[in-house]
């Protein structure tokens, strides 16, 4: 397959008439980096967020030619009101702002801003968020930091949800450090479907999706923000995830534009929050509580992860982070405590083999202790939303 360059794809966007048909989208700073990884192309076009809908034949005709130029297989194209995006001489000419107390309402793939102000007294503070069709809820596995075993709680998790007899799918939202396609063995890459539908991936009966799937392991994924949004809302919402119970989404670890963007967009059911039990850990937790407060997204809970050691030797049992501080955060703020999760040879070997544990050892006391945690969150989350797991209605498209 001929390398493609940016400069080729540039080239071929110069084509492209902008919002008033007066210039090229190119030359009239419109266009962010583009990034070109195995055949596919990315990037973003800025435009006055009031008219993205009215614009969308402009992104589609940016996205048809570009998968016109030969090497390339795919092109990811999403429209965005976010001013960093754009660069060059027309930037100045990007859509202003909206005025105090407006959201903005972004294409599919924009970035919401709603979060970083408040709303003028009797408005809303962000639009109605579109779901997946199909989708009945989305619960998002979140950290404050990473390295607390946060996408190993999240697969977990979703095996356990499945093994309790829910349809069950994984969106791995971490586009700098995708890990789902090694924690569940896959490798390939998704098959397109009609139109810009994609199949997901599957394993051990659940779907599944990431970044990891759509660029090889090694490439470093150097986005800005607008590009990290549509590829999020790319994975999301063009993915033919078919009719699921939960749709588990594991978030990057910490408060940024991703995560913003995911709690801002998308019709959230709930968050499970996973710390360590030790007082830095917390400190981070609590940062991560207060963004989905702010968004008024239900906090279902928080697990204590790496909550004890048990020596695989002696069996004996050590307090490596300490023990307990998770529990006495929740109970402080006053959302459920779902469960101690030890740190154990097995979690970390199965892990690393792409074999998690509740499938790889489904009687063992770990999976045991995650099935508990999958019923437990199950449970906050249809008193959170005061309706039965098959009772409730299918979210769709707005």
């Amino acid at each position: 397959m001929t390398d493609v360059s940016k400069e080729q794809v540039l080239e071929r966007l110069r084509t492209v008439r902008g919002p008033e048909m007066d210039g090229n989208i190119v030359d009239l700073g419109l266009v962010s980096d583009v990034f070109i990884s195995d055949g596919k192309a990315y990037f973003s076009i800025t435009v006055p967020a009031e008219r993205a809908r009215e614009l969308d034949p402009m992104r589609a005709a940016a996205e048809r030619v570009v998968k016109e130029i030969p090497g390339i297989k795919a092109a990811m194209v999403a429209l965005t009101a976010d001013k960093r995006a754009a660069s060059g001489p027309a930037a100045a000419r990007a859509p202003s702002p909206p005025p105090p107390g407006r959201g903005t309402a972004h294409d599919h793939a924009g970035h919401n801003h709603a979060g970083h102000a408040h709303a003028a007294p009797g408005q809303p503070q962000q639009r109605a968020k579109s779901g997946i069709p199909g989708v009945n809820a989305i619960i998002a596995v979140a950290s404050g930091k990473g390295g607390v075993g946060k996408s190993t709680t999240s697969v977990n998790l979703a095996l356990a949800l499945k093994a309790n007899g829910l349809r069950v799918g994984i969106l791995d939202a971490d586009i700098y450090g995708p890990s789902m396609p090694r924690l569940l063995k896959i490798s390939g890459r998704p098959q397109q479907l009609e139109g810009r539908m994609i199949k997901p991936m599957e394993n051990y009966g659940i779907k599944v999706m990431s970044m990891g799937f759509l660029v090889d392991e090694e490439v470093a994924m150097i986005w800005r923000g607008p590009m990290i949004q549509s590829a999020l809302m790319q994975m999301l919402r063009e993915v033919a995830w078919g009719d699921l119970d939960v749709l588990v989404v594991d978030m990057p670890p910490g408060t940024g534009d991703a995560q913003l963007t995911m709690a801002q967009q998308v019709p959230l059911a709930g968050a499970v929050i996973v710390s360590t039990p030790q007082d830095l850990a917390l400190i981070d937790a609590r940062k991560g509580l207060n963004m989905f407060s702010k968004v008024e997204v239900p906090v279902l809970g928080i697990v204590e992860n790496m909550s004890y050691f048990i020596a695989p030797d002696t069996g004996n049992r050590y307090d490596i982070f300490g023990h307990g501080g998770a529990r006495k955060e929740a109970e402080r703020i006053g959302v459920p405590f779902l469960g101690e999760m030890p740190l154990t040879m097995d979690i970390r070997e199965t892990s690393d083999a792409g074999t998690p544990v509740v499938v790889s050892n489904p009687d063992g006391a770990a999976a045991k202790i995650y099935r508990a945690i999958a019923t437990r969150v199950w449970q906050e989350l249809e008193a959170v939303q005061g309706k039965g797991t098959r009772g409730a209605p299918a979210i769709v498209f707005e």
